[in-house]
């Protein structure tokens, strides 16, 4: 147990029996009436933002997340196999959990997952990756009826617009929170 004065950002709090990661807090003292903090919640499992405001020194419920260094091994029906890279365990993480993250995920790669009470919670994915296109058209020349870009498919099934001077073979950066293409590897 805490209180509201201990928040910081990137805590995760136990609410209601949810679990919400603080974006940002702020302690306001107004000229009359007592102190109280303002909050941005994320919620940890859905990705909502919400709002929310507690008396100062009230008590919040902090949540333990433990986030481990885990390297993806390969995918077993539904679930994505990991090792830790502390103790060689090997969780099954359901594909529900890994979400979008599957798009970026190679065999052998380092990611950090989360968990709560041996639950997985999410998968913290480097910001940018390097990955292949597999098979992409040869851009026309004079083509800019769709702004200098293609669509091109890569390593690991992801669609992704690229510009038209990539070629199928070549590596690319690609952002792993809004999946666009930052340049060439």
């Amino acid at each position: 147990m805490a209180t509201t004065n201990d928040l910081k950002n990137g805590i995760t709090l136990n609410l209601d029996g949810q679990l919400w990661t603080v974006v940002e807090f702020q302690h306001v003292k107004p000229g009359k009436g007592g102190a109280f903090v303002r909050t941005r919640l994320k919620n940890v499992l859905s990705g909502k933002v919400v709002d929310r405001t507690f008396n100062a020194g009230v008590k919040v419920d902090v949540a333990s997340v433990d986030k481990r260094e885990m390297q993806y091994l390969y995918r077993e029906g539904e679930d994505f196999v990991f090792m830790d890279t502390q103790d060689y365990d090997q969780p099954h993480i359901p594909a529900s959990v890994v979400g979008d993250a599957a798009n970026y995920l190679l065999e052998e790669q380092t990611v950090t997952v989360a968990f709560n009470e041996g639950v997985p919670l999410y998968l913290d994915l480097p910001a940018a990756v390097e990955l292949t296109v597999r098979q992409t058209d040869p851009g026309l020349q004079g083509d800019r009826s769709t702004g200098g870009t293609k669509p091109a498919t890569l390593e690991t099934g992801a669609q992704v617009h690229v510009p038209l001077f990539i070629t199928t073979g070549e590596r690319v950066k690609v952002d792993t929170r809004t999946g666009e293409y930052l340049g060439r590897a």
